[in-house]
């Protein structure tokens, strides 16, 4: 008997500790769950709330609307063009940017001479303002004194007004996003490649990898797995996130030919005050990003070799 409560003393302390690591844990837990509640949760309860209304700013009351906005908004021409233009552009700028980082990671990490000078040019794109970047490219893709169209014209090639006419403004778009977007991936596959242990380049090799593109296939791109997984996930949505070139540049313009979702979502809610529109507008572009890394990481993630 007494040996049992001798054994049922330590449990009731072990049992106790726990409890106590328990609320502390809790306690330090509680400044970042708050912040999530209010910045995230609370928000997006917010946003899907009003989107089965009909909330106006300026406006004290509004009504339920059930999926009457969810019904207006998959009828809306301008939604639909705003949604296909997003896709293009993303299209376009996710995977050049993605192929492009890696390229320029790969050359930096051959390169013995200036290797932090190469990583600091091809940076200074992400720590730019883009605003005030866009200013600049603005003048490059001037029609009639951006020096784009002036090198054209030194092979006879007529430069387009590459910013002004629907047919050429979102891929005037998609490549600035590029240039803003490579840098970025660039740094994220520089740590991949440094991760990545010596002794198996050495290895494959041994075992016949004697040219850069078997050791490339190998070892590099099987060892570049996870930090492609992110690449790819950080690149589709900050490509989907689009707004500050837009509006900066070409305000959707011309004949909303650059309109995308985040710009038209702007509009309806900021200019035109139809905040519960807007929402609904809101909750189905978190949807398709929530579908898109959905299906990235079912897609890629069995691709993946974790070390």
């Amino acid at each position: 008997m007494a040996s049992l409560a001798s054994m049922s003393i330590p449990l009731t302390t072990e049992r106790a500790r726990e409890r106590s690591e328990a609320r502390t844990a809790w306690l330090l837990a509680s400044p970042a769950i708050l912040l999530i509640v209010l910045f995230v949760l609370a928000p997006i309860a917010a946003v899907i709330f009003l989107g089965f209304t009909d909330f106006q700013l300026g406006i004290g009351k509004f009504r339920f609307v059930g999926f009457e906005n969810y019904a207006h908004l998959f009828n809306d021409r301008t939604f639909r063009k705003s949604l296909w233009n997003t896709s293009v552009y993303t299209a376009i700028v996710a995977p050049l940017s993605i192929v492009l980082g890696l390229g320029v990671a790969l050359l930096i990490e051959s390169e013995t001479l200036a290797r932090s000078f190469f990583r600091t040019a091809f940076f200074l794109p992400v720590a730019s303002l883009i605003v005030a970047m866009a200013t600049v490219w603005q003048y490059l893709f001037h029609p009639t004194i951006g020096p784009i169209n002036a090198l054209l014209a030194l092979v006879d090639i007529p430069g387009p007004n590459w910013l002004g006419a629907s047919g050429t403004v979102l891929y005037s778009l998609s490549i600035i996003g590029v240039w803003q977007s490579v840098g970025f991936n660039m740094v994220l596959f520089l740590a991949g490649l440094t991760a990545i242990p010596r002794e198996l380049y050495a290895a494959a090799e041994v075992d016949g990898a004697r040219s850069s593109f078997d050791r490339f296939r190998l070892v590099t791109w099987p060892m570049l797995g996870p930090t492609t997984l992110f690449v790819t996930t950080i690149s589709v949505i900050n490509a989907v996130k689009v707004f500050d070139t837009v509006k900066t540049l070409t305000d959707g313009g011309p004949n909303h030919a650059s309109e995308v979702l985040l710009f038209t979502i702007y509009q309806e809610g900021f200019v035109y005050m139809r905040v519960g529109y807007a929402s609904a507008m809101t909750v189905v572009f978190l949807a398709i990003l929530v579908v898109l890394m959905f299906l990235q990481y079912r897609l890629l993630d069995r691709q993946v070799h974790y070390t």
